[in-house]
């Protein structure tokens, strides 16, 4: 006898209420851009199992400025929040040219970037997180950051393709791991140290926290000494997180299973 498989959403049973929340966003955004399909119902599982896995490793509360950035049927669906305010998108155009259902946005290397809208500032001097899930790594430039055209600002912040890092510190480090594609995430908990994560892997820098530097934090690029744009990236970006600190293996488990369903789900 086979067996059968069934949704058990498809009768009814309610997704999480946040999920289903930024579910009905995306739609809206969706058919406000032209696209009436609505999602994949192995989208909308994707996206409520994140909600739900995240609420029960405790990190859901410390994600303060999000997107996913892919699922969504056109790049107005991806750039609704996940929690907080949309990003403003700065030269990003739609889907088969910029945006991708499966892999998510690529940067240009030269001037498309988001602003998350959320400064650098908002969150604890010694709670804070940065993350994102690159699908390809590109060639060069910051995949996020909050910093002056030289990185000796008090307070930096920086995710490179170079595979460096910096939170609340302009000295910073190299990651502990070699850089692929996957989640690049750093977080800090203390002032003494933080902790980056990559390829699976997390390491402790030694850096004491400063004050937080005083500008947005910007995806695909970082800010310029007068909040201006420095060293864009190429890469593509399926995912990106800003907040308070959290456990990176939680939220590295729970992006990448969002995203390799997210896959999964669209023929």
């Amino acid at each position: 006898m086979s067996i059968i498989y069934i949704n058990p959403f498809q009768f009814g049973l309610a997704y999480d209420a946040d999920a289903q929340d930024y579910i009905n966003r995306v739609i809206a955004a969706d058919v406000a851009a032209g696209n009436t399909s609505g999602l994949e119902v192995g989208v909308q599982d994707a996206i409520n199992d994140f909600f739900v896995g995240c609420k029960a490793d405790g990190i859901w509360s410390a994600i303060k400025a999000s997107c996913i950035l892919a699922g969504a049927r056109t790049l107005d669906g991806a750039l609704v929040p996940l929690v907080g305010t949309a990003p403003t998108n700065n030269g990003f155009v739609g889907i088969g040219t910029d945006y991708d259902r499966k892999t998510g946005l690529v940067g240009d290397g030269s001037t498309k970037y988001l602003d998350s809208n959320r400064n650098n500032n908002a969150d604890p001097q010694d709670s804070n997180h940065n993350a994102v899930y690159v699908t390809n790594l590109g060639t060069t430039g910051a995949f996020m950051g909050a910093n002056d055209s030289t990185g000796l600002g008090t307070g930096t912040n920086f995710i490179s393709r170079s595979g460096f890092t910096r939170n609340r510190n302009p000295a910073g480090a190299a990651s502990p791991a070699t850089i692929a594609p996957g989640l690049f995430a750093m977080s800090r908990n203390t002032s003494g140290s933080y902790t980056a994560r990559v390829a699976q892997t997390n390491g402790t820098i030694n850096d004491t926290s400063q004050v937080p530097f005083n500008s947005n934090v910007l995806v695909f690029q970082r800010p310029g000494a007068t909040n201006g744009i420095s060293i864009p990236t190429d890469a593509r970006l399926a995912f990106y997180s800003i907040g308070e600190s959290l456990d990176l293996a939680a939220l590295d488990t729970r992006v990448s299973n969002l995203i390799t369903a997210i896959g999964a789900a669209i023929p």
